[in-house]
């Protein structure tokens, strides 16, 4: 070739990418990838729609005014007034709905120039039949007091000393000997050491101490509820006199009450004097049970 020739350029050809094509398959995988990522599985989908609906319950109920602590509110009274709208329902008055009444009487035409033409009948009949006397309704029997359950309290035991709360003997510590069949207490003091008698007393008025006795005795049959009922003596007529000259006497005690009350001190003394403590416990219940100054009852352990 001459150099008055011109000066030819190579033409470039274009070559084929070979690596575009796996480039391209890499990405589509990943895409697919994700796809199936983000896709929610059907269990996992309905626990999260579950806990949506929960969260959104928790907002419902919640109250839009909440305690921050001490009493103290988010919102002040005036603020929630704006935000419940409550000025619109100040003064608002709404028409009452009166139920239309049924009627009770009815007009009939009646034939005939002499009957009046009209006449008001009722719609219900009355009754044909009215009782003279009153249906007693049939109530529930009631159990007897003898009948009744009686209850104590598992401090009191025979031979524990107590503590009379009320009464002409309050202050008083006596021995407790049983409970009677009407659920009273049968206590003495006994006599020669405090002046109590023999008498009986509701668990109510009395304290338990932690002293007791070791009371190993038989008290008399007789001695029960009917022993201490009073004679009442029948009221005098009209006839006889004034009411209230007769005079009521002050109760004295019988001569079979005073035999039985030195019985049952005696039963009672001899046990004392059986214990080891019989000195203490005699000054024990000789003395009156009194609070002092810093003396408090509910303090205390009796």
């Amino acid at each position: 070739m001459s150099d008055n020739n011109p000066k030819t350029t190579p033409t470039k050809v274009p070559t084929p990418k070979v690596a575009a094509a796996p480039k391209v398959a890499a990405t589509a995988k990943a895409t697919a990838a994700a796809k199936t990522a983000s896709a929610p599985i059907p269990k996992v989908a309905a626990a999260l729609k579950k806990v949506n609906l929960k969260e959104k319950k928790k907002r419902l109920n919640k109250p839009r005014n909440y305690d921050l602590g001490n009493g103290i509110y988010r919102f002040s009274r005036s603020r929630m007034y704006h935000k419940k709208a409550i000025y619109k329902f100040i003064n608002k008055k709404t028409p009452k709905k009166e139920a239309p009444k049924s009627p009770v009487t009815i007009v009939k035409n009646i034939d005939g120039d002499k009957n009046g033409k009209t006449r008001t009948v009722l719609l219900k009949k009355r009754r044909a039949n009215y009782p003279t006397i009153n249906r007693i309704k049939p109530r529930p029997a009631k159990k007897c007091f003898k009948d009744h359950t009686r209850y104590l309290r598992p401090t009191l035991k025979p031979g524990t000393v107590l503590i009379i709360l009320a009464g002409p003997h309050k202050g008083k510590r006596v021995v407790l000997l049983k409970q009677l069949k009407s659920g009273l207490l049968l206590i003495t003091g006994p006599f020669l050491i405090n002046a109590c008698p023999l008498r009986r007393i509701n668990q109510i008025y009395v304290i338990a101490t932690s002293t007791k006795i070791n009371l190993n005795l038989i008290l008399p049959k007789h001695i029960n509820d009917k022993y201490f009922k009073r004679k009442r003596d029948k009221r005098a007529k009209k006839e006889e006199g004034d009411i209230f000259a007769v005079k009521k006497g002050e109760y004295k005690p019988s001569d079979q009450r005073k035999i039985d009350q030195k019985v049952v001190d005696k039963l009672v003394i001899d046990a004392i004097k059986k214990s080891k403590d019989r000195k203490m416990l005699f000054a024990y219940l000789a003395t009156m049970f009194g609070l002092r100054s810093s003396q408090y009852p509910h303090r205390m352990k009796f």
